[in-house]
């Protein structure tokens, strides 16, 4: 897999990234450590070398599983990370890397992200200025080597690059969920930051494995999904089956055919998570698909079915 710049720093990542959420355990149901070992290592072994974690993913046990399976092949890899939105101020995130560090069992973090803006979830709110120069120092202690942030707008953006590069942004991003196109993305492509969406299969609804009358278990983040109820998902089973020609065209699934879309649009990497080795492996594949400018136009015609009957509300979740 043809590795990528990220933004203008000197790493390199994969255009598929392996999200390990679900390696936390935490808001999701069925997650076996072995199983997450198991496919974070197919995911290094099929090309995908670049993993994203966060140190709120089970307190810290998605690292630790990151670490259990790659730490013998770490000059091989990329590691991404976040700080949370608790710990925000200079000497919060100076510890929190340090944690993460020790978690991920390395001396350096190829990318470290503020996963959510200060002030989130009732978190006190902190300013922009003190986190970013307590990222800058890590820097230049070499502890990490690119700066990142996640769930931002296009005003934290460009707020946040005021103090210090910005080398990529993490937003939710799918065919089924494109808000980043009509807020950040145009500041992105012009200041050379790179997409790094998450959810890029809008948590499974993509792969076509879930109809209309599916329920998840209370305890899965799913649950709370608005693009898993009511009207959007009615609408979502009617854009599928529009889809499913476009994939038995290039004899791929649904799901490789939307990262292949995701990894098509400007400055756009895919992070997607997996709970085995096989589908690790069939997300790889995506990289594979090739997809004319018209059949891009198609199938962005076709996610408008859903996607133009959303309101501006930026998180998928009913938290």
């Amino acid at each position: 897999m043809e590795k990528r710049n990220l933004g203008k720093s000197d790493v390199k990542i994969t255009p598929i990234l392996m999200g390990t959420w679900q390696a936390g355990k935490k808001m999701w149901v069925g997650i076996e450590d072995a199983d997450s070992i198991q496919a974070i290592r197919a995911a290094v072994e099929n090309g995908i070398t670049t993993i994203d974690t966060a140190e709120v993913y089970g307190n810290g046990h998605s690292e630790k599983i990151v670490a259990q399976a790659l730490s013998d092949v770490r000059d091989k890899v990329e590691y991404a990370t976040k700080v949370f939105a608790n710990h925000l101020k200079y000497e919060e995130v100076i510890e929190a890397c340090d944690r993460s560090l020790k978690n991920l069992q390395t001396d350096y973090i190829d990318l470290y992200q503020i996963h959510w803006p200060s002030g989130s979830f009732n978190n006190e709110i902190v300013p922009i200025q003190e986190t970013m120069n307590a990222l800058n120092h890590l820097k230049e202690q070499g502890k990490i080597k690119a700066i990142g942030v996640s769930n931002f707008s296009r005003i934290h953006l460009e707020e946040a690059a005021k103090y210090g590069r910005i080398d990529s942004l993490q937003p939710p991003y799918s065919l089924f969920w494109r808000k980043v196109e009509r807020d950040a993305m145009p500041y992105c492509i012009e200041n050379n930051i790179s997409i790094l969406a998450y959810s890029p299969l809008a948590q499974g609804l993509l792969t076509g494995k879930f109809d209309a009358s599916h329920k998840f278990d209370p305890d899965d983040n799913r649950a709370d999904n608005q693009l898993f109820q009511g009207e959007s998902m009615k609408r979502a089973q009617l854009a599928l089956n529009k889809l499913r020609p476009i994939a038995e065209r290039h004899q791929c699934s649904l799901a490789q055919l939307s990262l292949a879309w995701l990894i098509s649009q400007p400055q756009s990497n895919a992070i997607a998570g997996a709970r085995t080795a096989k589908h690790v492996i069939d997300n790889a594949k995506a990289a594979e698909v090739k997809l004319t400018q018209d059949e891009l136009q198609e199938i962005d015609a076709i996610g408008s079915i859903v996607t133009s009957h959303q309101d501006d509300s930026p998180v998928m979740w009913n938290w």
